[in-house]
């Protein structure tokens, strides 16, 4: 039987801490949400590897180093409210709701958001919903928010979603270039997002925040 549980440690011992990542929420909730729940169960022996997991249709779970440094940029305190764009099966959400008062999943596809509220309530976690529509329109009708997080690569961001950020309020993406990624942190003030370089990583584009192609004569 595999034991998940030393996984979990190793992966924190292996990928998190070297990665300088030693807040104690991050590592508490790393060490805490049962990774292997949230994937399929094919790739369930897979879950604590140190790449992404792709799942088809250019949808991935990020490396556990990608998004605890994000995570870390972030800094998400108790009281804050949380949007988590494209969560898939839900564990960013389940990882981010350790850390804050309440996060809302976005999910465009329904048979998928259904799976993960389902996962979210097996294990236990009563501070996060998973809300079904276009990820790249958010769910304004929950926010606004604190904190907004992409769960894959960005080549573009649509204003709705900085419009759904609160002023004083923080935006990690993972920017790709071709081939190369960079997450940045943007922060809001007077309606305005400046953006800051985190880190290098990569992912999979999400097609909803593709840049759409120009062509000319």
């Amino acid at each position: 039987m595999t034991d998940f549980a030393a996984r979990r440690l190793t992966m924190v011992d292996t990928q998190i801490r070297p990665s300088d990542v030693t807040k104690f929420p991050i590592i508490d909730a790393m060490l805490s949400v049962e990774r292997e729940n949230f994937v399929p169960d094919g790739q369930r022996e897979a879950a604590y590897v140190g790449d992404l997991i792709e799942f088809g249709a250019q949808r991935c779970l990020l490396e556990p180093r990608t998004l605890a440094k994000m995570l870390d940029a972030l800094n998400i305190a108790n009281d804050e409210v949380v949007l988590d764009i494209a969560p898939a099966f839900g564990y960013s959400t389940a990882v981010a709701a350790r850390m804050a008062q309440l996060v809302v999943g976005v999910e465009d596809d329904e048979a998928l958001a259904t799976e993960a509220q389902t996962i979210l309530v097996e294990s236990d976690v009563d501070n996060a919903v998973i809300h079904t529509g276009p990820l790249d329109q958010g769910a304004a009708e929950h926010g606004p928010y604190d904190v907004i997080m992409v769960q894959g690569g960005v080549e573009h961001l649509p204003e709705v979603l900085l419009d759904q950020l609160k002023d004083h309020g923080r935006i990690a993406c993972l920017f790709m270039d071709g081939e190369l990624g960079t997450v940045r942190v943007g922060y809001k003030s007077g309606g305005r997002v400046n953006w800051r370089y985190a880190f290098n990583a990569s992912a999979p584009v999400l097609p909803a925040f593709r840049a759409e192609c120009a062509f000319s004569l």
